[in-house]
């Protein structure tokens, strides 16, 4: 029996806005020589779907994915949203709300993970950018991206583990 399913992903009403529209969502199952049937359409909370299934922000696998450690106890701290728009160090438009980091020495395109030290949230970005320009800051993450693992809101730095996202074949 061939599994085919079908998943649109989550939209944001607007950029501050918290809440997040998971959209219907429809299951299909189709034997060999018989034509599709659809079981059931499901409304279904994308967050917790991808929590199961270990996708993260960059929709890798986790199961696929190996991490080596590149820094503990590092500052973190986030972009302004004045730069959204303008160049990247890499020649790429920088967005706020993408998965995106500066670092002074990782290549352009690695993928880290950042996890925040003090409540175990983990977000992976890609590195797009150089800086940040503060000798105390190891890493400047989007947004979007410092937002997801910060657990005060308020807060303009934190402490994370930087690891190497290592793609295994």
């Amino acid at each position: 029996m061939l599994f085919t399913s079908l998943f649109t992903s989550i939209s944001a009403q607007k950029m501050h806005d918290k809440k997040a529209i998971s959209k219907a969502k429809t299951v299909k199952i189709t034997q060999p020589n018989e034509e599709e049937k659809v079981v059931a359409a499901v409304k279904v909370d994308t967050f917790k779907f991808k929590t199961i299934l270990g996708i993260d922000s960059l929709n890798l696998y986790h199961a696929n994915l190996k991490f080596k450690l590149f820094k503990k106890n590092a500052h973190a701290s986030y972009y302004h949203n004045k730069f959204n728009g303008r160049l990247t160090a890499s020649g790429t438009k920088f967005n706020n709300n993408n998965y995106t980091a500066a670092h002074k020495k990782l290549p352009f395109g690695t993928k880290v993970r950042v996890t925040n030290e003090s409540n175990g949230k983990s977000v992976i970005v890609e590195i797009t950018d150089r800086g940040p320009f503060s000798k105390s800051r190891e890493i400047d993450l989007s947004r979007r991206a410092f937002m997801e693992i910060t657990s005060n809101k308020n807060l303009g730095v934190i402490t994370v583990t930087i690891e190497e996202v290592i793609e295994s074949k």
